[in-house]
């Protein structure tokens, strides 16, 4: 069996949540919003059947994959024989230092259709690392997207709005239906640009009283900031980084975050 017929009989495993991207008009788009060139150091999350891995290696001559499933590593390896370099890391993608892939060379381009069951803390552990990042292009369930680029006094908004906003520009592409994948998924999906910021959107004293701020903020975030702050910062406090304390977090913006913050590492 070759090994794109290998990749063709895979059986989708729900332990790993996955869902494999299959529209070739989709994937077509995916590769056009991510623009590869040759000589970026490209990074693919979650490769599964090479959907996305030829085209990209196709363009880019050399390519790294993060991959978990063992079984598709060889098949993989064998669909993309003599369209470019390819590197296969099995590993999983939320214990992986990106940094190692960079070296001395140019930030990382990183794109992949995540498995939606690990897609927030898969965030969470690249936004540790934005450093060394340039792009990232990312399927996503729609949910999230919309969570990703939310503003203050929107449903939507929380933790990762905040956080993913404190570090990127979020850019909501193109919204994806069941269809275009096997299996289909049981919700909508969305294609989102990620781009880290060279300056922060907001200064801040200390990134890690910033951090827990709004961690604790948003825990139970019906409650009031008097509330679910009262462990770092009381009510004449809050009042003094000019914020009301009956406010609820998901009116705040990303400077009122940072005003408290300050106030709790003792700036005003």
């Amino acid at each position: 069996m070759t090994g794109h017929s290998a990749l063709l009989y895979h059986q989708p495993r729900k332990r790993f949540g996955q869902h494999f991207l299959r529209d070739s008009g989709v994937i077509a788009r995916i590769v056009a919003a991510i623009r590869p060139a040759a000589g970026e150091r490209l990074v693919e999350i979650g490769p599964g059947l090479g959907a996305l891995t030829v085209p990209l290696l196709a363009v880019a001559g050399e390519l790294d994959v993060v991959e978990l499933d063992r079984d598709l590593l060889e098949p993989l390896r064998a669909r993309c024989a003599g369209v470019g370099t390819l590197r296969i890391h099995h590993a999983d993608a939320l214990d992986f230092d990106f940094a190692t892939l960079r070296g001395a060379g140019p930030r990382l381009r990183v794109a992949g259709n995540l498995p939606y069951n690990i897609s927030t803390p898969l965030l969470f552990h690249l936004l540790a690392q934005a450093e060394h990042l340039y792009d990232l292009h990312f399927m996503l369930q729609q949910e999230v997207v919309a969570r990703m680029a939310a503003k203050p006094g929107e449903d939507a908004y929380g933790r990762l709005s905040v956080m993913l906003q404190y570090r990127c520009q979020v850019e909501p592409l193109f919204t994806v239906g069941p269809a275009a994948f096997r299996p289909p998924p049981k919700v909508g999906s969305a294609v989102v640009r990620l781009v880290p910021r060279e300056t922060l959107a907001v200064a801040v004293r200390d990134e890690r009283c910033f951090t827990e701020i709004v961690r604790r903020a948003f825990a139970q975030r019906r409650k009031t900031l008097r509330n679910s702050l009262r462990e770092l910062l009381d009510a004449e406090q809050i009042t003094a980084a000019g914020i009301d304390p009956g406010a609820r977090p998901e009116t705040l913006g990303l400077e009122a975050f940072a005003a408290l913050s300050d106030r709790m590492t003792g700036f005003t």
